[in-house]
This record gives C-alpha cells, sequence and structure tokens, in this order.
C-alpha cells in the first residue's frame, strides 16, 4: 500500500502545475470534511492564535488552511522528482545579503525557519540560489523514509536526521549552512515554554545551543504562494543580534517571534494541522 502511495504522489508530482493546484484543494476539501480530529487540531489553533477575527472570518481561514495544505502535500511531493529547470525561474529571492554577511568570516549559518506548507519545495529552491544542508525528522514508514530522504540527496549537500547532533554541529564549524525548523511542539525535554501567537508553547532550546556550539549565525527564513500568480517568494531575514543571549527563556522569546511574524505575512500556508499547544505548563488543562 505503500507503493501504491508513492505510485499515485509520483503521477500527481509529474502532472502540469495548475494540475497541481486543482488536485491540492481537492485533498483539502476531502480531508476537511473526512478527518473531524485534523479539524478540530485547525480549528482550535485558529480560535487561540486569531481571537481578533470574527466567526466567519476564522472560518474561512480554517478552510484556507486545508487548501493550501492539500496542495503543499503535491508541491512538497513535487519537489522529491523535481527537475530543477522546471522550478528555477518560478521564485523569487530575497536577502541573500544576510547569508553573505554571516559566512564573510568563515562562520556556519543556521536558518531558521517554519513549517510552511511548501517547505521541501521552497527548500529545493532556496538551495539552487545557495547551497545548503537541511535536518530532518526519520519517518516511521521505511517507503516513505527511502523516497524522501532520497528526493532530497538529490539537491541538498546534506540530509540530517536531527537526532545527529554531533554532525549538526560539526558542519556548521565547516562553515556550512544547514536549515532549522524548531517550530513544533516535542514534549517538554530541551525545551521552554514562551509565547507563541499570545499562547505559552513549548519552544525546543536546541536552536540557540546549536548555534552556539556550531559558532554559526542564525538567519531566518519564510517562504509563500502568490494566490493570485503562484510564484514563490523567499524571503531571508536578520535575527535578533543578541541571540543567543546565554538564556534559554529569553531566547526562545526571540525565535518564537521571529517566526510569528513570518507566518503573519500569509498564516493559511502554515502547517496548523499540528497541535503546536498539546505540551502545557504544569497543571494546565489541555487546549484540544
Amino acid at each position: 500500500m505503500s507503493w501504491l502511495a508513492i505510485l499515485l504522489l509520483r503521477t500527481v508530482a509529474a502532472l502540469p502545475f495548475k494540475a497541481k493546484l486543482i488536485a491540492g484543494r481537492g485533498l483539502g476539501f476531502l480531508v476537511y470534511h473526512l478527518v473531524k480530529k485534523r479539524r478540530h487540531t485547525v480549528q482550535t489553533n485558529v480560535r487561540l492564535c486569531f481571537p481578533e477575527l470574527n466567526t466567519a472570518q476564522q472560518k474561512k481561514m480554517v478552510h484556507d488552511i486545508f487548501s493550501a495544505n492539500g496542495i503543499g502535500f503535491f508541491e512538497i511531493a513535487w519537489a522529491w522528482w523535481a527537475n530543477i529547470d522546471d522550478i528555477k525561474n518560478r521564485y523569487d529571492i530575497e536577502g541573500l545579503e544576510h547569508i553573505d554577511a554571516a559566512k564573510a568570516d568563515g562562520s556556519g549559518v543556521l536558518l531558521v525557519g517554519a513549517h510552511f506548507v511548501h517547505l521541501d519545495l521552497c527548500g529545493l529552491m532556496t538551495n539552487h540560489s545557495t547551497p545548503m544542508s537541511a535536518i530532518y525528522r526519520k519517518n516511521n514508514n521505511p517507503v516513505f523514509e527511502y523516497i524522501i530522504t532520497r528526493g532530497r540527496e538529490r539537491f541538498f549537500e546534506h540530509v540530517i536526521e536531527r537526532s545527529d547532533m554531533r554532525k549538526i554541529v560539526r558542519k556548521l564549524r565547516e562553515g556550512k549552512t544547514i536549515w532549522y525548523s524548531p517550530d513544533q511542539d516535542f514534549g517538554r525535554d530541551q525545551a521552554v515554554f514562551a509565547p507563541f501567537f499570545g499562547i505559552e508553547a513549548a519552544t525546543l532550546v536546541s536552536t540557540s545551543r546549536l548555534a552556539k556550539m556550531g559558532r554559526a549565525k542564525p538567519v531566518g527564513i519564510a517562504h509563500y504562494r502568490d494566490p493570485i500568480t503562484h510564484r514563490y517568494r523567499i524571503v531571508l531575514s536578520p535575527v535578533d543580534t543578541a541571540f543567543p543571549t546565554g538564556d534559554d527563556q529569553q531566547d526562545a522569546v526571540i525565535i518564537n517571534t521571529l517566526l510569528e511574524k513570518a507566518i503573519r505575512v500569509q498564516p493559511e500556508q502554515y502547517m496548523w494541522v499540528h497541535r503546536r499547544f498539546k505540551t502545557r505548563p504544569e497543571g494546565e488543562a489541555s487546549l484540544y
């Protein structure tokens, strides 16, 4: 069944771009109506993070999120088998000077980004403009693990499993650029609570520690798909010069503020399907 799913993905990935958009919107529509647990998660996240929106606006955002995530599913699959010639003229990138400045003295660069729906595709585009390595979490399904890793290894300098901290630090010390997304909830271990969209969220402390141990400089990264032209826009930005401060709590605030600012540009293109606030401070009830 896994190989059958891969065959289906490979077929859709080969379709014209507009067909991918249509298929993605259809998938998002189906998931919204059929997967109640995911719908509840997204509805809860939107209600918590965007209290300024009225009920109708929140409902529209939820629908837009499922549509964007459906499209993102096929964008990510597209990246696994992409021909660089098919994508190199589909994006614009801003802020490469921040990477150049960070690397001027030989330092490595820790690209700090969030889980936007087109993560792999825009990672491929970014890599086309500035070579880098990527950190990933191993997939529990061996078939998908093989396909995903092979797809990423075609382009990135190194594809490093997130638990291999020694390799990550070593590559940063060698002056490499590594993309890292610290915006998901992995529990209390190696985390502190810091505000994210006004909600206390378990936030990994590894971002500042990687930067410190790897003697690397952080640069923010965000990416978006224009809803009209469907061109991709990749934005590189400076991180607060105080980071890392040496204080895990303050560093977590800096990173969450950076990511929240990036997400608010086009919030529907963020992966709100994850339970970002599942870990709560001691004694606090579940938000889901």
